[in-house]
């Protein structure tokens, strides 16, 4: 049983999840002083540990895992947490003000691995004596996580068990994060869980090049470990190499962009929420892949792929299918702000974008917005 001490050695204060040791380590100090008000190194580490200790009384915590090695084409996703966190403070986002948000940091990133299961057990005791080099003589870490899946799970866990409540709003990264939160976020009531899932792929491959969990997989194994029957639904599909009838046989249910142009979005709002009503659903957890928006308000992404959603139908979609069940948990990935320099909007235009949804999608977690609901008993 891992203990709420773990997070000290598996996270790092937000902004530092990246190893940065000359190039980057000037704007990464900054940007955590900055989020915990502290004049130096170690008065973020206090304060950051004080975030921490607060866990168990919150309603929202924030986690950063800033990793892109599961990514596809383009990386820079791993610079998207550091860069959103600094864009919803420039804007004075509320999220940063309200005393039931915690930020737990970073998850620690090897940027060269992405999953226990793919590491050789001489590769894991490296790592982990890499990273936990204060604890090599303690049995009680033999069996901690390394890589930044497994170590968001465990975190997740962790998280569950500390403070039961309390919301993850996970900040990517690639889309490989979605595994570990949805592992984590259903352990226990796998057939109770609905995904909506905001995205222009479909990420429903069984492997990758041989890869069980990265970008291009998370939702196949997502959806088999809920059950199908629906409680997966992709919304803003416009690629792929297979028919929309070869992956709704596997249980899901895709809104394609050629769909989504020709219905109201309240009506696949409306029957997003009574499929999952009909299969079961109690909790959900909104996965919000940025390259489901089009281009022209989020360019700045590893696979940005044009005639995709604008940002009112996704908030409208998040308010009335987040309005009408329990938030279990949350996420925003693959915005790239490396991307962004080939246009003089981004990645400032992508950012605005991201910190939209993350509001919304705060909100609708922390039940502040009155919904009216398509389909709701009245």
């Amino acid at each position: 049983m891992y203990s709420a001490e773990c997070l000290r050695h598996w996270l790092r204060p937000a902004g530092g999840g990246i190893y940065a040791v000359s190039t980057g380590a000037a704007a990464q100090k900054a940007l955590q002083r900055r989020i915990y008000g502290a004049a130096d190194d170690v008065q973020v580490m206090e304060r950051w540990y004080a975030a921490l200790d607060r866990l168990s009384r919150a309603r929202l915590v924030v986690l950063g895992v800033p990793s892109d090695v599961g990514a596809g084409f383009y990386r820079g996703a791993s610079f998207g947490p550091q860069a959103i966190r600094q864009h919803l403070l420039d804007q004075g986002s509320w999220i940063y003000r309200d005393d039931r948000v915690v930020d737990l940091g970073d998850v620690r990133v090897v940027p060269q691995i992405l999953h226990d299961e793919m590491l050789s057990p001489k590769q894991i005791a490296d790592t982990r004596a890499a990273l936990y080099p204060d604890r090599l003589t303690d049995s009680s870490t033999e069996d901690w996580p390394v890589s930044p899946l497994s170590i968001t799970e465990a975190t997740l866990d962790l998280v569950r068990q500390i403070a039961p409540t309390a919301i993850p709003l996970v900040l990517g990264g690639d889309h490989a994060i979605g595994w570990p939160v949805a592992a984590a976020l259903a352990r226990g009531r796998e057939s109770r869980l609905g995904i909506l899932h905001f995205d222009a792929h479909t990420d429903m491959l069984a492997t990758r090049l041989g890869v069980r969990y990265c970008f291009a997989t998370w939702a196949f194994h997502a959806n088999a470990l809920i059950g199908g029957g629906q409680r997966l639904a992709q919304v803003g599909i416009r690629i792929s190499s297979k028919t929309r009838e070869h992956w709704e046989a596997m249980g899901v249910r895709q809104y394609w962009m050629r769909e989504v142009w020709t219905r109201p979005i309240a009506e696949i709002a409306a029957e997003i929420i009574a499929n999952f009503r009909a299969s079961g659903v109690e909790g959900l957890y909104i996965s919000n892949d940025i390259d489901g928006t089009d281009p022209l308000w989020a360019g700045a992404t590893g696979t940005p792929e044009a005639g995709g959603l604008s940002p009112d139908m996704v908030i409208e979609l998040i308010h009335t299918v987040g309005g009408a069940f329990p938030v279990w948990g949350t996420d925003l990935v693959e915005v790239a702000p490396p991307r962004g320099p080939r246009d003089p909007v981004e990645p400032g235009r992508t950012l605005d974008t991201a910190a939209l949804y993350l509001e919304a999608q705060a909100e609708v977690a922390l039940a502040l917005r009155q919904a009216v609901h398509p389909g709701a008993d009245q």
